[in-house]
This record gives C-alpha cells, sequence and structure tokens, in this order.
C-alpha cells in the first residue's frame, strides 16, 4: 500500500504555482505551505492569492523555516530555478519527492544535480491558460499534468504517491510512457506559442484563427523536430497537429505565460526558449533561422 503524501510545499507562487496551490488547500489546507524570501513574503502572507475570484490564504515559510516535506512542488520561472533550488533546501529531507512543473527540459536534470536524481520526478502542465494580473490568477481550463519517471512501463511507488494525491486534490494527471518525449513535445509547443504569441503580441484567440501566426509556429516548432532527431527524442510533424488539438481547447482570451511576462515588463524565458534551440542547433549542426529572429526580437523587446 502507498503511503499517502500529507505535506506538501510549493515554490513559486504565480500562475501554476497559485492554481494548484489551490486545489490542494481546498484537499486540506493544512497540507501545504508555499515557501518564500523576501518582499513576496509579507505580500503573500497578508494578502494570499486570488483565484478565479476566490482568496486563499496559504501557510507561508521562508527559506531557512521550512521543514522536510513529503512533496516539493517546483513552479518557478527558469530564471528564478537556481534561486528555488537554494531556497528550498530545507523543505527537502530523506523521503520527499520533488516535482518541477516548469517549462524547459533541464530543470529536473539541475534539480537533481544538487539533491540527487533519485528524488527528482519528471514533470510538466499541458493545457492550462491561467491569466495571471498581480496576486490574482484566473483560468477557464485547468489543463492537465503529466508527470512521472523517464520511462512509465511500470509505475514506480512514488509515481502511485503521487497520483493519488492529484486524485485527491482534483488536479487533473497523466503519466505517459515516455516522460523525455513528453518534455519535448512542450518544449516544441512554447517555442512555439509562447514566443511567437509574446512577438506579436497576439491572445489565444489569433493563434487559433490567424494563419499567419500559425505559419510562424510552425517554423519555429520545425526546428525543435529537426533538433530532436539527432538527439534520439521521438517527435515528427505529426505532434504540431496534436498541439492545435490543445490550443483549440483554450480560451481565446487567455495569453501565453511570455506574453504576459512581455505586457508587465517582466523578464521572459526566451534564453530558456529560443536560447536553447539556438545552442542545440548550432551543436548539432541544425539550422534555426526562425528561433534565430525570435530570439532577436525577443531580446529588442525586453531591452527596448
Amino acid at each position: 500500500m502507498n503511503q499517502a503524501i500529507e505535506k506538501i510545499a510549493i515554490i513559486g507562487a504565480g500562475a501554476l504555482g497559485a492554481t494548484y496551490g489551490r486545489l490542494l488547500y481546498e484537499m486540506d489546507p493544512e497540507s501545504i505551505c508555499f515557501i518564500v524570501s523576501g518582499a513576496r513574503y509579507e505580500r503573500l502572507r497578508q494578502d494570499g492569492v486570488i483565484v478565479n475570484g476566490k482568496r486563499y490564504v496559504p501557510a507561508v515559510v521562508r527559506p531557512e523555516e521550512a521543514t522536510p516535506a513529503d512533496l516539493v512542488i517546483v513552479a518557478v520561472k527558469h530564471y528564478h530555478l537556481d534561486q528555488a533550488i537554494s531556497e528550498m533546501k530545507g523543505a527537502v529531507g530523506p523521503q520527499t519527492i520533488v516535482i518541477s512543473v516548469m517549462n524547459g527540459i533541464d530543470s529536473e536534470e539541475r534539480i537533481g544535480a544538487v539533491y540527487g536524481a533519485s528524488k527528482v520526478i519528471y514533470g510538466l502542465t499541458l493545457g492550462i491558460d491561467a491569466v495571471r494580473d498581480g496576486n490574482s490568477i484566473t483560468f477557464k481550463n485547468q489543463g492537465r499534468i503529466l508527470f512521472g519517471e523517464e520511462k512509465n512501463a511500470e509505475i514506480t511507488r512514488r509515481v502511485r504517491q503521487v497520483s493519488d494525491l492529484f486524485t485527491r486534490a482534483g488536479i487533473a494527471h497523466e503519466i505517459p510512457p515516455d516522460m523525455i518525449r513528453s518534455l519535448w513535445f512542450k518544449f516544441m509547443i512554447n517555442v512555439g506559442v509562447n514566443q511567437v504569441s509574446a512577438v506579436l503580441r497576439a491572445t489565444y484567440a489569433v493563434l487559433q484563427s490567424s494563419s499567419e501566426a500559425r505559419e510562424l509556429m510552425d517554423s519555429a516548432m520545425l526546428e525543435v523536430i529537426a533538433i530532436a532527431r539527432p538527439l534520439h527524442v521521438n517527435l515528427s510533424k505529426e505532434d504540431i497537429g496534436e498541439w492545435y488539438k490543445v490550443l483549440g481547447t483554450l480560451s481565446p482570451t487567455g495569453k501565453s505565460s511570455m506574453l504576459q511576462d512581455v505586457e508587465a515588463g517582466r523578464p521572459t524565458e526566451v534564453e530558456m526558449l529560443a536560447g536553447t534551440v539556438i545552442e542545440l542547433g548550432n551543436r548539432h549542426g541544425v539550422p534555426t533561422p526562425v528561433n534565430q529572429k525570435l530570439y532577436e526580437e525577443l531580446r529588442r523587446i525586453k531591452t527596448g
């Protein structure tokens, strides 16, 4: 019998952290805490978060106050990962499971390098259309968390534990057979939708209806597929069609996380997206002109 996960620590109180934190809080308010440092500690402790119009004030601890949790959920931006890895130290005990729901393809490796790969399971989110405005998050579609070991022909005890928790909390989830392929599928999507939406200032409605926007997305994603080939990751053009099925479910008024960052004047994850594509393309001799253009434009927006 699986031992139930009872204590969860979340690091990152943005759209993803707040959305999943709210569901865990509704399951059991005593089960979760957010690890927060600096000025955000007082803001979150006093104001909480507002998710779909309802206010939640979960427990908040500073990094030095954190104690070992059964599960740590990492939901920060890519450029905050090193800080998060340091700040979650107190929450990682001998039996702790760590899951990252971040964008990108390297957060698990970076977390595992510090705390041990045996503590980390792979994770990503797909299909969520949350929009963040300050401490207020709204969404139409919760999407789902895909997670598991690198391969999941057989479900391990710790994956079953997390699955049981998500079921109890009403968090939609799926355990794919090949998590590396799933991470690259999500990376391909983000390279397309996040960057193109940010450059064009486009809501999902534009991406759902504009042939020009879709052509640009396709071109950016095809470069990821080309890079995946020498890395023996099984992506193909058919996966772009699978992305459009997801896109069709998103709220037309919704915005990608990168577009929200651009509009709010926050840093973007362009280095993790186009920057990674360009680096891997150079390493493996794969041309990446579309991502080079997107990179230059997003850097211009960031510094403009």
